[in-house]
Formats: C-alpha cells, sequence, structure tokens
C-alpha cells in the first residue's frame, strides 16, 4: 500500500498541520468478459475507488460488443486483453486471452485482486499467480455459482480441477444476495468468509433524466399507449417468453398498450419473436435490442413499469436502474428480486412460470395509476437509501482493507 498525506488548517496568527494518512491500495479487477452487468457494476466500483485516490487496474477482453457505452473515463488503468477464436468462445462463454499471462506475472505490483465471476479462464490464470506470491484475493462469483443450464458436466469438471480450490483459498467472497451466500455455502465456503454486499449504481447518471416522451417519438409510439417494459438479455433463463403470454391475454382487453423488449439476443430471441407471432400480437410487441446510456434512460421514463420474470436471478441490476427513475417493479421472487422487490411497496412478486398472477399484476398497475405513481416514488426513495454506489464501494474498501 502507499500513503497519501495533506497539510490542512489554519487558526489566527498561526499555522496548523494537520497530517491526513490515508492508506491506498494498488487494487487489480478481473472481470472476464464485457456481457451482461458484472462488467458494468466493475467498472462503477473501479471509478469510485480511482476517484478516492487508490491505484486500480481493471482487466478484461477486447469484446465490446455489449455495454459499448462504458468509457474508460476516471479509471487508473483499463486493459482489453485479446480474446482467441471469438465466435467459438463467445458461444461457449469462455473467453481464452493469452495475453494475461504478462500482466499475471506482476501480480506482485498490486496490494489485492478482485476476480468478477466464477468459472472464467482469467480466474483460473490469477488464482495461480495469487497463491504462487501470497496476494490475497477477493472472489465475486456474480450469480454464476450454480451448475444449471447448458454445459453441467464441463461446470462440474472445472469445479473439482479449479473451482473448489479457487473459492477455499479466496480471502473473502462478496455475495449479492442471501441466495447466493447460501450457494456459497453449499460449496463448502467458511461462513467466516462470507460477506454481503449488493451491488450498487450510479446515482448520479439519474439525477437528470430525458424529458417524457422521447423514446414514443423515436420508436412511433403513440403517446396514449401505456408501455410494459423488459430489459435484459433475451436468454431463455430470463422468462420472456413467460412474459409474452401474459401480455397476450391482456392485450385482447386493452387496446392502448404495448410491450417493449429491450436486450441483446442470447439464443431465445427467435423463439420469442415466432411466439409473438404465434399469439398474434407481433403489432404490440417491440423489440427494439439493447439500448444503452440516454437511449436506456428514455426508455425507463416512458415506461410504466418493469417486468423482471426471470426463472433465476441473482441479483437483478435493472430493478435498480428502474428505481432510479421511479418505477416500480414487477419481479419472480426468486433469489435477488425476492430481496430488491417491496411487495407491495415499491412493486410487486410473483411466482416464477405463474403466468396467471404475472397477468393480474401487470393488470393492477396498468388500471391502478395512483398505485402505480406511489410506489415507484417510493422504488426511488429505496433505491437512494440502500444501493448508491459511493455506499456499496465503501464496503467493498473496508472489505479490502480487512484482507490485507
Amino acid at each position: 500500500m502507499h500513503r497519501r498525506e495533506k497539510n490542512q488548517g489554519t487558526t489566527e496568527g498561526s499555522r496548523i498541520y494537520v497530517i491526513l494518512v490515508e492508506e491506498l491500495m494498488r487494487i487489480l479487477q478481473v472481470v472476464s468478459s464485457w456481457k451482461g452487468g458484472t462488467v458494468r457494476v466493475a467498472f462503477d466500483v473501479a471509478r469510485v475507488l480511482s476517484r478516492r485516490g487508490h491505484k486500480v487496474t481493471l482487466c478484461t477482453t477486447n469484446l465490446r460488443s455489449e455495454n459499448r457505452d462504458l468509457n474508460e473515463g476516471g479509471i487508473g488503468r483499463v486493459l482489453d486483453f485479446y480474446s482467441l477464436c471469438p465466435m467459438v468462445t463467445k458461444k461457449m462463454k469462455v473467453y481464452i486471452t493469452p495475453q494475461l499471462f504478462s500482466l499475471a506475472r506482476k501480480i506482485r505490483s498490486f496490494d489485492i485482486v478482485h476476480l468478477h465471476g466464477y468459472r472464467t479462464f482469467q480466474n483460473v490464470v490469477m488464482y495461480y499467480y495469487a497463491k504462487k506470491y501470497g496476494i490475497p484475493y477477493v472472489l465475486q462469483a456474480c450469480g454464476s455459482l450454480p451448475r444449471m443450464m447448458a454445459m453441467r458436466r464441463l461446470k462440474w469438471i472445472y469445479d473439482m480441477f479449479f473451482g473448489y480450490r479457487l473459492l477455499r483459498d479466496a480471502s473473502k467472497v462478496i455475495a449479492l444476495s442471501q441466495g447466493e451466500a447460501e450457494q456459497y455455502r453449499s460449496m463448502g465456503v467458511q461462513e467466516d468468509k462470507i460477506e454481503a454486499i449488493p451491488n450498487g449504481i450510479n446515482l448520479l447518471e439519474y439525477s437528470k433524466l430525458p424529458p417524457k416522451g422521447s423514446f414514443k417519438k423515436k420508436f412511433s409510439i403513440d403517446n396514449n399507449e401505456k408501455i410494459i417494459l423488459f430489459l435484459g438479455r433475451i436468454h431463455r433463463i430470463k422468462g420472456v417468453d413467460i412474459l409474452v403470454k401474459a401480455f397476450a391475454s391482456i392485450e385482447r382487453k386493452l387496446e392502448n398498450v404495448k410491450l417493449v423488449i429491450v436486450g441483446p439476443d442470447d439464443g431465445h430471441l427467435h423463439e420469442v419473436r415466432t411466439l409473438a407471432e404465434r399469439l398474434r400480437i407481433g403489432d404490440k410487441v417491440a423489440f427494439v435490442g439493447p439500448l444503452f446510456g440516454v437511449n436506456k434512460l428514455e426508455v425507463y421514463v416512458d415506461a410504466d413499469f418493469l417486468v423482471v420474470p426471470s426463472l433465476y436471478e441473482i441479483f437483478g441490476i435493472v430493478i435498480l436502474e428502474a428505481y432510479a427513475c421511479g418505477k416500480p417493479v414487477i419481479a419472480s421472487s426468486v433469489m435477488g428480486p425476492k430481496e430488491l422487490v417491496l411487495d407491495g411497496k415499491t412493486g410487486i412478486l410473483v411466482n416464477p412460470r405463474e403466468i396467471n398472477e404475472l397477468t393480474d399484476a401487470i393488470e393492477l398497475l396498468l388500471y391502478d395509476e395512483s398505485r402505480t405513481k406511489n410506489m415507484g416514488m417510493k422504488a426511488k426513495q429505496f433505491v437512494a437509501e440502500n444501493f448508491d454506489i459511493e455506499k456499496v464501494v465503501n464496503k467493498i474498501e473496508k472489505l479490502y482493507k480487512e484482507t490485507l
């Protein structure tokens, strides 16, 4: 660690020197890819830490097709390592970056390493060198612990050869929710190593929202139409098909309502589009692709509420984003959303896969505008009090210092 000293303070006739000594750290943040909310949170954390004087290096791959609105401003150093066979590795979600070895060999120039994600090539490399040179590391699995969906056998093999050791030798592990804390325990992580620290968002980005109607104008949506919003990866686990089915029954009762689906295709887009056409609601469902920066803020502003119908969700950063824009959230009562959505206050919780429950919740917020607006106000207050990125980084910074 290095120190920063400041002299300040005066009195009448004499000068008093107040020495402020801050223990500053050299921090390495490692993210396997630019995909999803993980890298966005890592960037926000890195910026705050850099602003506080810590020397932060953030390394990831050079595949910036997603989250391309992220910029490197305010971070000490960002390293994009070249990924081998990007078409193959992107499909398998394993990003091989041989150049990482050059950084890993210099790991002794850092005080602490923060690994984002779990089953990654980057973690294997960093684990080897951190262990070799005795550099402490913190692991934040970001919801990737369970062996579910595709490649379960390969995940098991990874755990047997690398994963369990990676978890065992971590100085600390960060759980985004109580559900993830339980996952760590089931993987054999000792209780005293588990720290519950949620994700946060930079509320300054939401302090000045775009004018209402901007999104509707861009996408030729009538001002009188209500917008039900889904925002996230279009993946089977996100439950977008369940939302489309629920919307189909609602659309038959209401004329001025539209379902807007925002996000990149993650293998499920064609199936969802086909479903919408088969249910004869294709003209009432707008697939607009991923949105970034002010464009994303515009859709939040024009939406009446956000729906998160996930079958599995360890946290749900989009919930915080919607809250920051004053919008309530309807979400499946799984893992993170169950802890983020205060049922009946900041939104409504429904059982996953229960189309009728989801339909009823959507209709309630569509019909009762006063309730929807009140929930949105409570949601905005809730996120400000609990999930501002500065407050979250306070906990991470404290964790780092306790680890050293």
